[in-house]
């Protein structure tokens, strides 16, 4: 049971690295693999319409989604009171001249949404784009979430 280089009595000190190396990759595979997965998005059943656009792609745009349960995120950071809304909104898309599309599930009452829309135009957002899916039985409608500007 011990490791000898065959010269005697001598034990081998050195560690043995290519074992460790092998367990680092498949941990750096695993995460390559999970970490999109993680970061997917938040659950939200959309409404749904005829005329829907694909949301852009670029990293110019922020999406600010209202939860069923009420509770509102900008991209995927909470926002734990309506009056930080305006800060987080002001800071980070007004002044950095990005676009924000509202992203709210289909049961959230229209108060709630009203006042989100409320707190976007104080801050003198005026281009806001609205998220949502296509039917299903619209042809050729394939549930992708889009977009559509005001």
């Amino acid at each position: 049971m011990s490791a000898n280089l065959g010269n005697g009595n001598k034990f081998v000190s050195e560690i043995n690295v290519t074992p460790f190396v092998d367990v680092m990759l498949v941990l750096l595979i695993i995460f390559m693999v999970a970490t999109p997965m993680m970061s997917q998005g938040l659950d939200v059943d959309l409404p749904q319409t005829k005329q829907v656009e694909v949301l852009p792609t670029e990293n110019d745009h922020m999406i600010l989604t209202v939860r069923r349960d009420g509770r509102i995120f900008l991209d995927e950071y909470a926002v734990d009171d309506m009056n930080e809304l305006e800060g987080h909104l002001q800071r980070l898309v007004k002044e950095k001249n990005k676009s924000l599309f509202l992203r709210a599930d289909k049961e959230v009452p229209y108060g709630i949404v009203v006042e989100v829309m409320g707190h976007i135009k104080a801050v003198g957002i005026e281009k806001l784009g609205v998220v949502a899916e296509q039917p299903e039985d619209v042809p050729g409608g394939r549930r992708a979430p889009g977009a559509s500007s005001k």
